[in-house]
C-alpha cells in the first residue's frame, strides 16, 4: 500500500444499509414497497407524478431518522487525512457523507436533498416536500423535479469519474451489488488503466470476480479497519 496516492472509491446502498436506509432492490424487486419502474423512470414520472414526488418526499423526510455510520465516518477520515488525490463516488442519494464530513465527493445519481428543474436546468437545494407543478425560483417554469437520476438517464459527472478513474491507483468498491451501469463496470474501467482493486461488500456481487481482492463483512467493521491501516502507510 506504500505506493498508492490516488484513489477513488465508490459507495453504493450497502453503506448507508447500516444506517437504516433501505436498499435500492428489496426482496421482489422492491424499494420501499414500490417497483422501482414506477418510481424511478422518466416514464413514471409522467404517468404519475404525484407518487413520484410523495415517494421521494417520504425518503427526504427520512433523513432526519439517521445518522452516519462506522463507515461514513472513516470515510470522512480518510478524506481528511489522505495526502494524496482522492475522489468518493457514491451511488446514494441521501447526505450521510456530508454529514459524516467527506468532502472530495460527487452523487452520480442525485441527490434527495436537491431539485432539478426539467426546463432550464438548474439544480436547487431542497430539504421539504416538492409537491409537482412546483415554480422554479430561477426560471419561474412549474417543472421542478426530484434531482435523482432515473433508469435511462445519464449519471452524472461522468467525465470526471473516468478522469479519476484514469489517474487512480487504487479502486475500492463498497455495499455495491455491481448490478448497475455504469457504475457497475469503473472495476474494469480502473484495471484498464493499471489501477489495484478492492471490494468489500457484505456478500459478493455480480462483478467479485473483476477484482484483485474482495473482503466480506458489514462495512461499519471493515472500512474503519481498511482506512487504519491506509493511513498508517500514509
Amino acid at each position: 500500500m506504500a505506493r498508492l496516492r490516488n484513489l477513488v472509491i465508490l459507495t453504493g446502498a450497502g453503506v448507508s444499509a447500516e444506517s437504516g436506509i433501505a436498499t435500492f432492490r428489496g426482496p421482489g424487486g422492491l424499494w420501499e414497497g414500490h417497483r422501482v419502474e414506477d418510481v424511478c423512470t422518466p416514464e413514471a414520472l409522467a404517468h404519475d407524478p404525484a407518487l413520484v414526488h410523495r415517494f421521494y418526499d417520504l425518503r427526504r423526510a427520512a433523513l432526519d431518522t439517521v445518522e452516519p455510520n462506522a463507515a461514513h465516518h472513516a470515510l470522512a477520515r480518510l478524506d481528511a487525512a489522505w495526502p494524496g488525490e482522492l475522489l468518493i463516488v457514491t451511488q446514494n442519494v441521501d447526505d450521510l457523507h456530508e454529514r459524516a464530513g467527506a468532502n472530495r465527493l460527487l452523487h452520480m445519481h442525485g441527490e434527495l436533498q436537491s431539485a432539478l428543474c426539467a426546463a432550464c436546468g438548474i439544480r436547487e437545494r431542497w430539504t421539504e416536500a416538492l409537491p409537482p407543478d412546483t415554480e422554479c425560483p430561477n426560471c419561474g417554469m412549474l417543472a421542478l423535479r426530484p434531482d435523482i437520476v432515473f433508469f435511462g438517464e445519464m449519471p452524472y459527472q461522468m467525465e470526471r469519474i473516468e478522469a479519476a478513474l484514469a489517474q487512480a491507483d487504487l479502486f475500492v468498491s463498497i455495499g455495491t451489488s455491481g448490478a448497475v451501469y455504469p457504475a457497475a463496470g469503473f472495476v474494469q474501467t480502473a484495471r484498464h488503466y493499471g489501477a489495484a482493486t478492492l471490494e468489500m461488500n457484505l456478500e459478493p456481487s455480480g462483478g467479485s470476480h473483476w477484482f484483485e481482492e474482495s473482503r466480506m463483512g458489514p462495512a461499519g467493521t471493515l472500512v474503519p479497519a481498511w482506512v487504519e491501516a491506509l493511513l498508517a502507510t500514509a
